[in-house]
C-alpha cells in the first residue's frame, strides 16, 4: 500500500536476494541515464519498469508518459493514472495520431510498428526536449524479446528506446514477482493490449470500430469477468473469455446481445475455445500462441 497520494509504494521487508539481483541488473541497464521517460500503459511490464526506475533514479528524474488515442480504452487510461499515483510517479499524457497514418489504418501484421513509431516519435522529439530527458525506456521483457510477433520492437530500435527489463534477462514470471514485491497494483493483472488488436489484419482500423470493441468489452467486464477480447468481424462480435467464464457470459446472453446490437453488431457469438491470445498476428505469421 502507498502512504497516500503521490507517495511511493512501500516495499516488502527483507526481499529475497534474487530480487535484489534483478534490481541490480535493471540498474546496470539504466547506468548513465540522467532523466528517463518511461512509455507507460499501466500494465504489469511498464508499471514494474516505472517502479524500478523510481527506485533506482529517484522521482525527480523519471517521467511516465502515456499515449492517448482511440486505441486506448478509457478503463486502461484510468488504470495508468491510478498506478502512477500509487507509485508516486509523475505522469504526462500525450495525444498520439497513429490513426492518421495509412500504414496503421490498413492494419497489416506490422500495425504495431506504426503505433509505437508514433508514440516514440512524440516522446523522443517533443517531450525529450521539453523535459530534458536523455533516454526513453519501455517495458519489453525477455520473453517478449524472443517472440516473432512484436513489430513494435523495431520502432523501439529505430528510436533507440531502452529495454531495461529485457536487457536484465527478466521474463514475465520474474517481472510479476518483482511487481508483487514492489507493491505494483497490476502485478498479477492479465495482459491488456490496445483495442486495435481485436480487429483482424487487413480490415481497416477506424475510431468507430475501436469504440464498438471498447463498449462491448465493458459490457462483458461488468459481469465480473476478469479478461475478455471482443473480436470485430464486421457485423459480428466474437466474444472470447477464459473457459471458466464462458458460463457467466452465456448466462447474460440476452443482456449482451442487446448491448452489442445497440453498438451496431448484428450477430453476437461466444467462442467456445476461450480466450485465444495473439490470434490475429500469429495466424498472419503462420504461428500459434501469444499474449494478446
Amino acid at each position: 500500500m502507498s502512504d497516500g497520494p503521490g507517495a511511493p509504494a512501500q516495499l516488502l521487508a527483507d526481499p529475497p536476494p534474487h530480487l535484489l539481483a534483478h534490481v541490480d541488473r535493471v540498474g546496470a541497464a539504466l547506468e548513465g541515464v540522467g532523466r528517463l521517460g518511461v512509455a507507460f500503459s499501466g500494465g504489469v511490464d511498464s508499471s514494474v519498469l516505472l517502479a524500478l526506475a523510481l527506485r533506482i533514479l529517484g522521482r525527480e528524474r523519471v517521467l511516465a508518459v502515456t499515449g492517448v488515442s482511440p486505441s486506448l480504452a478509457a478503463r486502461d487510461r484510468g488504470r495508468a493514472h491510478r498506478v502512477a499515483e500509487h507509485l508516486g510517479a509523475r505522469l504526462l499524457e500525450v495525444a498520439t495520431h497513429e490513426g492518421d497514418r495509412e500504414d496503421y489504418r490498413r492494419n497489416g501484421p506490422d500495425r504495431c510498428f506504426f503505433c509505437k513509431d508514433e508514440l516514440f516519435s512524440m516522446i523522443s522529439e517533443e517531450l525529450a526536449r521539453e523535459h530534458l530527458l536523455d533516454a526513453v525506456a519501455y517495458g519489453e521483457n525477455a520473453d517478449d524479446a524472443r517472440r516473432p510477433d512484436r513489430p513494435g520492437a523495431g520502432a523501439a530500435t529505430q528510436h533507440r528506446v531502452l529495454r531495461p527489463l529485457a536487457d536484465a534477462g527478466l521474463g514475465k514470471a520474474e517481472v510479476r514477482e518483482l511487481g508483487r514485491w514492489l507493491g505494483v497494483p497490476t502485478a498479477d493483472a492479465p495482459a491488456s493490449p490496445c483495442l486495435a488488436s481485436r480487429i483482424p489484419h487487413h480490415s481497416e482500423v477506424t475510431p468507430e470500430k475501436l469504440g464498438q470493441v471498447e463498449q462491448a468489452e465493458d459490457a462483458v467486464l461488468a459481469l465480473g469477468v476478469r479478461d475478455v477480447r471482443v473480436r470485430h468481424h464486421g457485423d459480428i462480435a466474437r466474444i472470447e473469455v477464459r473457459p471458466d467464464d464462458i458460463a457467466t457470459v452465456l448466462g447474460a446472453r440476452d443482456e449482451l446481445v442487446a448491448a452489442c446490437r445497440r453498438l451496431g453488431f448484428r450477430h453476437v457469438t461466444v467462442d467456445l475455445a476461450g480466450l485465444q491470445s495473439g490470434v490475429f498476428t500469429l495466424k498472419a505469421l503462420g504461428l500459434r500462441g501469444g499474449d494478446r
